[in-house]
């Protein structure tokens, strides 16, 4: 039965690509623990001799391709699984597949799942960069009122639409830079939801463009949205995504790869961002909102008084420095960062968004700790509530000396 398995997988990637159903190929887990090469992925392109396989081979430092014509890939691919890799993960327009082996390159055993992608993919080399998310025929998008009955961008929502794939590709390029990257599977926790707008189409590139099985939850506090998006989502046969009532405060997440939180009201920001830590999420994206925790702690230095004399110049202040306070707190618990921002300040003010990596290494850590603490000793700030955070959650400990 195991080795009808194997066949069997096989049987059906010759077949895809026989008929053009094929859409790419993963292989996963090396056999050799130590191996610098970490993955290859598989996928259609068109070039002047023809039709071909190109194959990615992601090594731990660098990135290698090379092309083989449909006949040479299969056989390929037949070498590679179980002598050197021990998954693989095939997707075609009628199903996915994937077959997994015992660390001993043995008894292969197959899964077979509903195609996450319906349609063949466009083999071109270079292909064009496409619209991330296509408003055209989502029923999510009908579902949530950013379109009309007829798959039309209603007038008032042409600013939201934009924003949802501005969102959508930073979101892209974080996953991209990430270990998350070439993954199979994804869990993602999008807290303060809302309507729903970004998580869904955070679920639909995820799972319908790149390919990853993602499980996605909203949590929103209220819960006439909760059920709205529960519905939409039915609706749109979103089987992986679903929403729930909650606070951050009481929220626990056992464990997440992605975890998002826009717009959370004042220290709200600084518990997700804690959460996404202690659940040891790759990547942490927030667009703080509501800065009022620091602001009454800042005693102005002697060369800033002219400046932060004026309460609405003081309050810009504040808001800088307690997302600067931020991002160096998640660079000393491993994280890389960057602060930017996230839509023209014509739409909303509360444009900033913090993005966060988990790193490799320890990095910066120690040096972003002592960044820190220069900051808050510059402003007279006595308390900041991700530090207390992080500082009760790792037990009174110094968090940095975790950092792996």
């Amino acid at each position: 039965m195991a080795d009808a398995d194997a066949e069997s997988f096989f049987n059906a990637l010759d077949e895809s690509l026989a008929t053009g159903r094929f859409v790419k190929l993963t292989l996963a887990k090396p056999r050799a623990r130590t191996s610098e090469l970490k993955n290859v992925y598989v996928r259609p392109v068109q070039l002047k001799g023809g039709g071909r396989l190109s194959f990615l081979y992601r090594f731990r430092t660098r990135d290698e391709t090379k092309n083989h014509t449909p006949e040479e890939g299969a056989r390929l691919l037949r070498s590679l699984l179980g002598a050197e890799f021990l998954s693989a993960h095939l997707f075609t327009t009628s199903e996915d597949l994937r077959l997994d082996f015992n660390r001993k390159g043995e008894s292969p055993r197959l899964a077979r799942h509903a195609p996450t992608f319906r349609d063949a993919p466009d083999a071109a080399h270079d292909r064009a960069k496409r619209r991330v998310i296509d408003a055209a025929g989502s029923v999510y998008l009908r579902a949530l009122g950013v379109t009309n009955e007829s798959g039309e961008v209603r007038p008032a929502m042409g600013d939201k639409l934009r924003q949802i794939n501005r969102f959508v590709e930073i979101v892209a390029g974080l996953y991209d830079s990430s270990e998350l990257a070439g993954g199979e599977e994804l869990a993602v926790v999008d807290v303060g939801s809302g309507k729903g707008y970004l998580t869904f189409a955070v679920y639909d590139y995820f799972n319908n463009t790149a390919g990853v099985r993602a499980e996605v939850t909203g949590v929103e506090a209220r819960p006439e949205l909760v059920k709205l998006c529960n519905e939409a989502a039915r609706e749109a046969g979103f089987e992986r995504l679903s929403f729930r009532t909650g606070f951050v405060q009481d929220l626990e997440i056992s464990h997440t790869d992605f975890l998002i939180a826009l717009h959370a009201c004042d220290t709200a920001t600084d518990e997700a961002i804690y959460k996404g830590v202690a659940a040891g999420a790759a990547v942490i994206v927030t667009a703080p909102c509501c800065h009022k925790e620091v602001r009454p702690q800042m005693k102005a230095p002697e060369s800033l008084r002219g400046v932060l004399r004026h309460g609405h110049l003081l309050e810009r202040e504040a808001e800088s420095v307690t997302d600067s306070l931020r991002a160096l707190l998640l660079e000393s618990a491993g994280y890389r960062v960057k602060v930017f921002e996230f839509v023209t300040s014509e739409h909303t003010r509360k444009n900033t968004m913090i993005a966060a990596v988990r790193r490799a290494g320890a990095g910066r850590a120690a040096e972003a700790l002592g960044e820190y603490e220069a900051l808050k000793s510059f402003y007279g700030i006595e308390s900041q509530r991700l530090e207390c955070l992080l500082r009760e959650g790792e037990g009174d400990r110094p968090f940095e000396s975790e950092v792996s």
